[in-house]
C-alpha cells in the first residue's frame, strides 16, 4: 500500500518521440530549506517557484507547529514569518514528516540546540531509515534523544538548554548530515564547525549566508572545513526556487532513450555540487546541452536540451562524483540498459539508505525486465544493450519510493514491451505533476485498476 493512500499500480508502453518544453517543479532541496530558514529569521521571507510536493508541504505544516507564520498565497508563492533563531516554541502534536528524509534531518537540527522537546515520525519507509548519523553529532550540541532500535522513528528530541559549538568530521558524505549541524550550531555560541571529506551539495552554506549568517568554507588537507559564527541574526529574503535538477533528470533521461526525442527542460538549477548526473551523460555521448546559460540568486541555472542519443556508450562514473548526483542513480541505471557496454557506478552505498535500498530495487526491477545486473555493498553495474535493447514486460516493486517509480515508467518509454509498478503513488512526494508532465511530451503512462 502506498504512504499516500491506496496503490496505483502504472504501466508504462513505448512511446512516440518525445517532444515539447518540460517546465518541472521547484528545487526540492531549496524548498524544504527556504521554508526553514524563513522560520529562524526576525520578520517576512518571501518565496516564488516553491515545490508544492508533499515533502515540501509537510516542513510547511511542521514550521507551523514550531511557531513561525507559513502562508501560501498562490502556486508557488508562499510567505513565512520567522520566530528568530532559537525562537522555536515546542509543538503541541507529534511532527509527522512524511516520507521526507532532508525535511525530518533540517528540522531535528534546527530544534536539538533550543530548550525543547519534539516528537518526529515519518511513512512506512521513514520509519526504516537511520536516524543515527544525525542525532550521534546532535548529541554533542547536548541534545539527547529517545527512539526505535537502531535510532529509528519514532523519535523524540530534548533539545540542549545549554547548548555547546562542535567540530565535526562528518563520517558519511551527506548534505543532510551537514545541514543538520550547522543548522544545530545557529543557536550555539561560538563558532561550530563541520569537515567533510568529500564536496555534498551546498545549498545549506550558500543559503546561510545570502540569510545573513557569518559562514566561511575553506579547503584543506582535512577536507572541506565550514565555519559557522552562532547566534547571527537572520535577515528575512526573497528567494526565488530554481527549477529541480532531480526533477529534470526523468524527462532528460527519457528523451535520450526514446527514438526520435527533443525535449528543452528549462531554468534548471545547475549547481556543481547537483550537476553530476549531467556531466555522467554527456561523458556517455548523450545529446545533451545547455542554454541560456545564467546566475540566479546566486545559483547557477540553465535550459537544458535532450534529444535521442543512439550512441551512448557505457562509462566508469567515478566515485567521487556520487555526492553530486546520489539521488540521480535510480535514472542513470535505466540510461545504461540503453547504451553500449557497462556502467559501473561506484561508491554507491548512500543509496541502501535512501527512501528504499535503491541498489537492491532497482537490481530486480531491472532484471524483471531483461537485463544484466552486477551488484555488491557499493558498486552497481548496468550492462547496456543499445537504444532500444531492454525487453521490458516486467514489474518493478517501487518501494514507497518516488525515484524508482518515476525510474521504471522512463524505462518503459523505450522498452520493447510495457514497465509497471506496483504503486506509483509515492511520485506525488517529490513530482506532483510528473505524470501530465510526461503525458504532454509523448509518453504512454497508464493507470491499471488494482
Amino acid at each position: 500500500m502506498s504512504a499516500h493512500g491506496d496503490p496505483i499500480p502504472m504501466t508504462s508502453r513505448k512511446a512516440a518521440p518525445l517532444k515539447g518544453v518540460a517546465h518541472v517543479p521547484g528545487d526540492k532541496s531549496i524548498s524544504h530549506r527556504s521554508l526553514i530558514f524563513g522560520a529562524m529569521t526576525v520578520g517576512e521571507t518571501h518565496i516564488t517557484g516553491l515545490l508544492e510536493g508533499q515533502d515540501v508541504l509537510d516542513t510547511a505544516k511542521a514550521m507551523r507547529a514550531f511557531g513561525a507564520e507559513v502562508t501560501q498565497h498562490g502556486a508557488g508563492e508562499w510567505t513565512v514569518s520567522g520566530v528568530g533563531v532559537g525562537g522555536f516554541a515546542e509543538p503541541e502534536d507529534v511532527i509527522d514528516c512524511g516520507n521526507s528524509g532532508t525535511g525530518v534531518r533540517l528540522i531535528m537540527g534546527c530544534m536539538a540546540t533550543s530548550p525543547i522537546t519534539a516528537t518526529f515520525t515519518g511513512d512506512a519507509s521513514l520509519r526504516s531509515r537511520p536516524m543515527g548519523r544525525i542525532t550521534d553529532p546532535l548529541a554533542l550540541f547536548g541534545a539527547q534523544s529517545y527512539g526505535r532500535q537502531g535510532g529509528r522513528l519514532p523519535l523524540t528530541i530534548v533539545g540542549a538548554a545549554d547548548p555547546v559549538p562542535v567540530r565535526y568530521a562528518s563520517p558519511v558524505p551527506s548534505a543532510q548530515v551537514k545541514s543538520a549541524v550547522l543548522l544545530a550550531g545557529l543557536n550555539a555560541p561560538g563558532e561550530t564547525v563541520v569537515i567533510e571529506k568529500e564536496a555534498t551539495r551546498d545549498h545549506s552554506e550558500r543559503m546561510l549566508a545570502g540569510f545573513g549568517a557569518e559562514i566561511s568554507t575553506d579547503l584543506t588537507d582535512e577536507g572541506r572545513v565550514i565555519t559557522l559564527k552562532g547566534q547571527p541574526e537572520l535577515s528575512p529574503q526573497s528567494i526565488v526556487v530554481p527549477r529541480d535538477p532531480s526533477s529534470a533528470a526523468f524527462p532528460v533521461c527519457a528523451a535520450l532513450i526514446v527514438e526520435g526525442s527533443d525535449v528543452l527542460v528549462p531554468n534548471i538549477g545547475l549547481n556543481p555540487t547537483r550537476a553530476g548526473l549531467f556531466t555522467t551523460l554527456r561523458e556517455m555521448g548523450a545529446d545533451l546541452t545547455y542554454e541560456n546559460e545564467r546566475v540566479e540568486g546566486g545559483e547557477p541555472v540553465a535550459d537544458l536540451r535532450a534529444r535521442f542519443s543512439p550512441d551512448m556508450k557505457g562509462i566508469e562514473v567515478p566515485p567521487e562524483r556520487a555526492p553530486s548526483m546520489i539521488d540521480e542513480y535510480p535514472i542513470l541505471s535505466v540510461v545504461a540498459c540503453y547504451a553500449e557496454g557497462k556502467t559501473v557506478m561506484k561508491g554507491v552505498k548512500e543509496l541502501r539508505v535512501k527512501e528504499s535500498d535503491r541498489i537492491d530495487a532497482m537490481a530486480r526491477g531491472l532484471e524483471a525486465c531483461g537485463a544484466t545486473i552486477e551488484e555488491d555493498e557499493d558498486t552497481f553495474i548496468v550492462h547496456g544493450m543499445g537504444p532500444g535493447g531492454l525487453p521490458g514486460g516486467g514489474t518493478a516493486e517501487a518501494r514507497l519510493d518516488h525515484r524508482i517509480a518515476m525510474s521504471f515508467m522512463c524505462a518503459g518509454m523505450g522498452s520493447q514491451k510495457p514497465v509497471s509498478v506496483d504503486d506509483a503513488g509515492p511520485i506525488v512526494t517529490s513530482f506532483p505533476i510528473f505524470e501530465p508532465l510526461m503525458r504532454e511530451l509523448g509518453a504512454q503512462l497508464v493507470r491499471r485498476n488494482v
